[in-house]
């Protein structure tokens, strides 16, 4: 069993990641090694070009590392993260899954696909979480 008994719970709690939350960031789902978590796109998320900010996504992505990964172990941080931006997004709802590749004694790899709600495959991060 995971540290969060739901996904409601694991929302109470991330309430706290004051910056993912006031930003529009919210957990959907929540499985023992996985979760998805998603904002809806406005304005406030645009770069001066018209598309969703860069930092947008990653904060999306690290939220969703933040769940997947202390549903595995409480507490885990992030200690590297790999990203490639794979294009613009079209939707007006960006999805972030995350799934715990790999989980040892201290550390965890987490992969998070990002996707728009248009079904477009938008993002690919690998965090690499150190256990505390």
């Amino acid at each position: 069993m995971g540290t969060f008994q739901n996904a409601k719970e694991a929302q109470d709690y991330f309430t706290h990641d004051r910056f993912a939350t006031e930003n529009g960031m919210r957990v959907d789902e929540l499985g023992e090694d996985w979760c998805t978590c998603s904002f809806d796109v406005t304005d406030h998320h645009k770069n001066a070009n018209g598309g969703v900010m860069g930092g947008a996504m990653f904060t999306l992505a690290d939220l969703a590392f933040a769940v997947c990964s202390n549903q595995i172990h409480q507490p885990t941080v992030a200690q590297q993260v790999s990203l490639n931006f794979l294009r613009g997004t079209e939707g007006k709802k960006i999805i972030a899954h995350a799934k715990c590749r790999k989980t040892g004694r201290s550390s965890s790899i987490i992969q998070i696909d990002m996707e728009d709600d248009a079904g477009r495959d938008i993002a690919s991060f690998v965090f690499t979480g150190f256990k505390l």
